[in-house]
């Protein structure tokens, strides 16, 4: 028997499923993680979700579930990180195709449940945007979580919904989501995080950086690259907080909008009713107007990475981050701000690193005053 988890969100949700898997059950326990290949434009040039057939390499286990393994390969043009988190997670990864809408992902989640001997779904958000009214004005990227949890519903199998770090993915204003959240279920401490610890060393996921470095005891205020505002760091970071799936459609209006949709293209217009947006459709748009190209930075023409430069570039940075009162940063943040390509931000942060203890909190980043 394999535990049956459902990352929400997809980019580094995974990631944050098999944190709380080890909390929850044991990091030894056998265990599936279902997540969409749904990454940022950075990671995956392509908008919107990819399905098994964007892949080479996969594992079909049963109808519709094809499992990801560290010899699994985008096609191009499409890029992905979970063949390397397939390497560096415990539990297996297995790929949702939301491109049938919930009525597809029910049946996923069902053959998935049979292959897992699973009676049972535990289904995991970081953040909180899977109790989102829709009407949040910081709201992103609601449309993977309401799916997730209408096909979870569609299932009939008993399901768990577990909200890890609210406010961390800066999509739903605290004061509006702790009360949606009730009391949290328990809290996420240092030695949780040991199984993910060297993922961070290369995945962009910033909400789950957050939540590893506040279950580490990192208390202050974070810059974030894909966000508004800072966010804080607390002892409510670190909290997990338990809903009855009914709770979780009770307040998600497009959960429940997408009962029955059976298409990408109809989740997107109950999306466009509920939220007056379509993440995609923004996704596309921004692939269509970058402010810089997606992907991987290249270097071409420029001269070789010279590590006091760079130096000089992030002492300027920390000092305007400083005086907006932030305390820490993700690696995507200063990497993103500082326009640098891969072999400079390599040489940065490994200069950083040599500061010692003072400068590196893995996985963020302390800033220090002059």
């Amino acid at each position: 028997m394999k535990r049956l988890l459902i990352a929400a969100g997809g980019g580094g949700d995974p990631i944050t499923a098999a944190l709380l898997h080890a909390a929850l059950y044991g990091a030894d326990a056998p265990a599936l993680v279902l997540t969409y290949a749904w990454e940022r434009l950075v990671v995956d040039p392509v908008p919107g979700p990819r399905r098994a057939t964007d892949f080479t390499g996969t594992e079909p286990v049963a109808p519709g579930v094809a499992l990801v393994t560290p010899a699994t390969a985008p096609v191009a043009p499409a890029g992905s990180l979970l063949p390397r988190l397939a390497r560096d997670l415990r539990p297996r990864l297995g790929l949702l195709d939301p491109y049938g809408g919930t009525r597809g992902l029910a049946r996923q989640i069902e053959a998935a449940a049979r292959w897992c001997r699973a009676d049972r779904i535990d289904l995991v958000d970081v953040g909180g945007d899977i109790v989102a009214r829709g009407d949040e004005p910081t709201l992103r990227s609601p449309l993977g979580d309401a799916l997730a949890a209408a096909a979870c519903a569609a299932t009939g199998l008993p399901t768990t919904v577990h909200v890890a770090g609210p406010g961390l993915d800066n999509e739903v204003p605290l004061p509006d989501l702790l009360p949606r959240l009730g009391e949290p279920a328990f809290a996420l401490d240092a030695a949780h995080t040991e199984t993910v610890s060297g993922v961070f060393d290369w995945h962009p996921s910033e909400a789950g950086a957050l939540l590893v470095a506040a279950a580490r005891g990192v208390r202050g205020v974070c810059g974030t690259r894909d966000a508004p505002r800072p966010v804080l760091l607390d002892d409510a970071a670190r909290q997990v907080h338990r809903l009855t799936l009914d709770r979780v459609l009770a307040l998600s209006p497009l959960a429940r909008a997408l009962a029955g949709c059976a298409s990408l293209e109809e989740a997107e217009d109950a999306s466009r009713a509920v939220c007056g947006f379509s993440e995609i459709a923004r996704e596309r748009h921004r692939a269509a107007h970058p402010e810089r190209p997606p992907g991987p930075r290249p270097a071409p023409h420029r001269p070789a990475p010279d590590a006091a430069s760079l130096t000089d570039r992030f002492a300027a940075w920390e000092r305007d981050a400083l005086a907006q009162g932030i305390a820490y940063a993700t690696t995507r943040r200063i990497t993103e701000d500082l326009d640098l390509t891969g072999p400079q931000a390599r040489i940065l942060l490994a200069g950083l690193r040599t500061a010692g203890p003072v400068r590196h909190v893995p996985p963020l980043w302390r800033l220090a005053a002059p």
